[in-house]
């Protein structure tokens, strides 16, 4: 894989001016098996990510360089939104049945949100149409059952594809890392699907995976 660009969930994220965050998802477009963007949220400010395009990345080792500044990263497109299900009453001009939604500013209860008019908000993923989000510790599941967990992608830098799936397999006491390429692989959504057994993973040889801290 030396001509593969590692993306290991968790590692730190800076722009060309400073830390601006870590990585938390990988939005892979399942058809054409590539990856999109990165979802690169500020560190201690949970669910206000950004959705990066896979052009303005550099990957190395141990993190990721964005080719933009902070404040032009502050200008791209939220990774979330708050939707707001509608309850027995109206809000805002939202009659029953409707749902309203905005960027995820850490809300709670808001203001005007009384008794009756709105259910709790939910924060879901907001990516492009078709596409989805990996996260790491997504579960990872073989023929035969669940055989781990992921812990990041391994892209080809030069098409985006991505060309393995990192996969922590195995107990505490024999843990290791493997990379399963990616042609092993039958499905995205919900989870890793695999077309091989737990056998077959764990014949899989191991691979040096960057740890992020924490």
């Amino acid at each position: 894989m030396a001509e593969t660009t590692k993306f290991t969930i968790g590692v730190d994220a800076s722009c060309t001016d400073g830390l601006c965050g870590e990585v938390t998802r990988v939005v892979v477009d399942p058809i054409a098996r590539t990856v999109t963007h990165l979802v690169v949220e500020p560190k201690h400010r949970k669910g206000i990510g950004r959705l990066v395009p896979l052009n303005l990345v550099d990957a190395t080792s141990d993190e990721v360089r964005l080719r933009c500044t902070l404040a032009e990263f502050e200008k791209l497109d939220w990774a979330e939104e708050t939707r707001f299900l509608p309850g027995s009453g109206s809000y805002a001009g939202y009659s029953p049945g409707q749902a309203l939604s905005w960027p995820y500013y850490g809300l709670g209860g808001g203001v005007g949100m009384g008794t009756g008019s709105v259910s709790q908000p939910i924060i879901v993923d907001k990516i492009p149409l078709g596409e989805v989000a990996v996260r790491r510790g997504d579960q990872v599941h073989a023929t035969d059952g669940a055989i781990g967990r992921v812990q990041g992608l391994v892209v080809d830098p030069g098409d985006h594809h991505v060309t393995h799936v990192l996969l922590q397999e195995g107990h505490l006491w024999g843990r290791k890392e493997v990379a399963i390429p990616i042609r092993a692989v039958t499905g995205v959504d919900n989870g890793i699907r695999l077309s091989i057994t737990k056998q077959e993973v764990q014949g899989l040889p191991p691979v040096d995976v960057d740890h992020p801290n924490g």
